[in-house]
């Protein structure tokens, strides 16, 4: 690495406003160039970030001034465009899921290893203030022995608010990969692995219709299953009951709660970096606030701490084992919901110190 890190952005969509925001607040990154198949799209986003190359992938791609590759290209195309970038000697920061498929996770693994390049994932989300102080209470007892855990998010679904939203219910996404990652990474960052599985799923109306933007009207079919509900045993014990769904009338997102033999622990929003985090002990209604300490930059989190770790030669925390974890958990799910039986989970991770609460970096 050298002493400047220069970050290369590909794929140039709704997401990539907030990391070409947050990245160059980092100390030491140069956001050096924007890629995208649209070049203008490219262009565009470069101006108004003040980036000063833009182009295609392979633009991005082959430049010898590019460290890290911050891939956020559509979940289709997120094992060849990782590929091809740590093949081209860089480290890879990706967006979530890591990959459609366990297959494609492990092209990039592979090719992470041969190339001696590493790979991390959003959601970079636990990183944040919020999930790391819940982290440090877990770990010191707080709540006692971990039993059980809720996870819900439910949501009309992104056809109502995205301008393009077909790819969220195309392979690789739907309310599972889309927003469960954000759940499941922190579930198991917390809770430790995922053993085995039972879920059901359900697929809402085959044909979504785009409501906002200037393709309102537009009719699109569904390839995924847009409701999913799972019991997950982890390796701790603890059991957590999971609802990911783009078919309900009634949004309710955010929702995490962890239960222990002494107190019930309720989490922030998962696809947020901080928020309230609230106690209550066992036998009582008597919730209390719990002060968040840590890092608030956002999205972009991820690639810092995966810099820095690369300079200090030691592990990073938002990583491709945890990632390839989480799908491997949504691979499970669905894979139960079609044969209506429990299914094993055989991939493990190594479990994670939490952070110093000085840590914030952007924030300076």
């Amino acid at each position: 690495m050298s002493a400047r890190i220069g970050i290369g952005v590909v794929g140039c969509g709704t997401i990539s406003r907030t990391y070409l925001e947050n990245l160059p607040r980092v100390p030491g990154f140069d956001v050096v160039a924007c890629g995208d198949l649209d070049v203008e799209r490219a262009r565009a986003a470069a101006d108004a970030a003040g980036v000063p190359h833009a182009g295609g992938p392979e633009d991005v791609i082959g430049r010898p001034d590019v460290d890290i590759v911050v891939n956020l290209t559509v979940p289709a195309a997120h094992a060849e465009v990782g590929v091809a970038a740590l093949r081209a000697g860089h480290h890879v920061y990706g967006e979530k899921p890591l990959a459609r498929s366990r297959a494609e996770a492990n092209l990039l693994l592979d090719a992470a290893r041969q190339a001696g390049r590493r790979v991390g994932s959003a959601p970079d989300t636990f990183l944040g203030a919020g999930v790391q102080t819940a982290l440090r209470l877990v770990r010191s007892g707080a709540i006692g022995r971990p039993v059980s855990a809720i996870a819900c998010f439910q949501d009309p679904g992104p056809d109502r608010w995205h301008p393009a939203p077909e790819f969220l219910f195309a392979a690789g996404a739907g309310a599972l990969l889309d927003m469960g990652p954000y759940y499941l990474t922190a579930l198991t960052v917390l809770l430790g692995p995922v053993r085995r599985v039972a879920a059901m799923e359900r697929e809402g109306p085959p044909e979504r219709v785009v409501v906002s933007g200037p393709r309102a009207g537009t009719r699109f079919a569904a390839e995924v299953p847009t409701h999913t509900t799972a019991v997950l045993e982890l390796a701790s014990g603890a059991v957590a009951t999971t609802v990911f769904s783009f078919d309900s009338p009634r949004k309710r997102h955010g929702f995490l709660e962890i239960g222990g033999t002494e107190a019930t622990l309720r989490l922030p929003d998962p696809n947020r970096f901080d928020g309230p985090l609230r106690l209550c002990p066992a036998g009582t209604d008597d919730w209390r606030d719990v002060p968040t300490e840590g890092a608030r930059l956002g999205r972009g989190l991820g690639v810092a701490e995966l810099a820095e770790a690369i300079a200090a030669d030691r592990p990073h925390r938002a990583n491709a084992e945890v990632a390839a974890h989480v799908l491997d958990v949504a691979a499970a799910v669905t894979e139960s919901g079609a044969q209506r039986r429990f299914v094993d989970v055989r991939s493990d991770f190594a479990a994670q110190e939490p952070l110093d609460p000085a840590w914030a970096p952007g924030e300076g």
